[in-house]
């Protein structure tokens, strides 16, 4: 089983949750609201490199556009992998959980 740091955690549901917009900028700005934890370029990055290379998540360039004078993005998008272990931290966090004390959060 693999087993996710917090940070990579956080990427992937953020990268669920932003679909075909997941991109660095978004994906960081996203972050960064939910955390209220300003997230460096280069905090984003440095991560969906390695879970890429992992196999956890994958990218694809868009064509580029005028509005990005001239550039692409790359969009990333969570595996089959990358999904299993999400799964499987979920589980985790589960029995470590049992038969502690309530620790809900009132969102």
């Amino acid at each position: 089983m693999t087993i996710l740091s917090g940070n990579d955690e956080l990427l992937l549901l953020t990268i669920l949750r932003l679909k075909e917009d997941a991109y660095g900028v978004t994906i960081m700005k996203l972050i960064t609201k939910i955390t209220g934890k300003e997230w460096s370029i280069g905090a984003i990055y440095d991560p969906l490199y390695r879970l890429e290379r992992n196999g956890i998540v994958s990218s694809m360039l868009t064509m580029p556009t005028s509005e990005r004078g001239g550039r692409s993005k790359r969009i990333y998008t969570v595996t089959e992998s990358g999904l299993e272990a999400l799964k499987g931290q979920e589980k985790v966090r589960i029995a470590l959980r049992k038969n502690l004390p309530d620790i809900a959060v009132d969102y």
